[in-house]
């Protein structure tokens, strides 16, 4: 469907029918040679946004998938470099990827919304994963996030600007994330994909509540839309410092 390496209808077909978790397994082989995976120049202008912002120490990827954010934290983190994701088959495949890499790579398998770790990093990142949380499980995945950072680390992730309706992708994700929602209303276990669930103003203020302090930065290697607003965002969640009366965040 996607070229000669990558998965053939009768695959996908197999992996819309099973869990998030199951699907992904399956699908790990030959993800890389799918669409889904994040292309190099958003990886290539997330990385460079973050050189300008780091140095950082450690870094964690979050949803890594496949490991190709893995690279983007490999070369603005200082202090080594982790993985995280509940996808064996896919942790399989970025171990292959990161054997090489320096700083060290290492891979955990786990559940985003209830992470292992303790105020271990100073920077998290994420790409294309928001998607397989619904909208109401998402304070509880900023919460998360917040409480593996130590005081002044970040999370950060790209934001593409949506479609416009006149634009084929929009209907092309709206057809999308209708055809999951029927098939999540006739089918178990559910599989959870929606491309149009993230929204910018609704993130932002969760983000905020969580107790992060927001911001966002253009990527201009993304382009420009023709009003000159750009193609795509760094948004950029810091953990404070210091709480709101002043004292050391711990």
């Amino acid at each position: 469907m996607f070229g000669p390496r990558g998965p053939r209808l009768r695959e996908l077909a197999v992996q819309a029918l099973s869990s998030v978790e199951r699907g992904y397994d399956l699908l790990a082989p030959k993800f890389d040679h799918t669409p889904f995976r994040t292309p190099e120049p958003v990886l290539d202008a997330v990385a460079a946004a973050l050189a300008r912002l780091g140095p950082f120490g450690a870094g964690l990827d979050l949803c890594c998938g496949t490991g190709a954010g893995l690279g983007v934290l490999a070369k603005v983190c200082r202090d080594g470099v982790t993985g995280v994701d509940f996808s064996a088959g896919m942790l399989a495949v970025a171990r292959e990827h990161t054997r090489a890499t320096r700083p060290p790579v290492s891979l955990v398998r786990a559940d985003a919304r209830a992470l292992p770790f303790g105020r271990a990093f100073d920077l998290l990142v994420s790409f294309g994963a928001f998607g397989h949380f619904l909208p109401r499980e998402l304070p509880g995945l900023f919460t998360q996030v917040h409480s593996v950072l130590r005081p002044g680390g970040s999370f950060a992730f790209p934001v593409l600007a949506p479609p416009r309706p006149s634009s084929p992708v929009f209907w092309m994700l709206l057809g999308f994330d209708t055809a999951m929602r029927v098939r999540n209303a006739v089918w178990r276990p559910p599989f959870v994909m929606y491309y149009r669930a993230f929204r910018y103003g609704d993130v932002v203020g969760e983000l905020t509540r969580a107790g992060f302090d927001v911001a966002s930065h253009a990527l201009p290697e993304l382009g420009h839309r023709r009003d000159g607003s750009p193609h795509a965002r760094l948004v950029v969640a810091r953990r404070p410092r210091h709480t709101a009366d002043g004292s050391v965040n711990s």
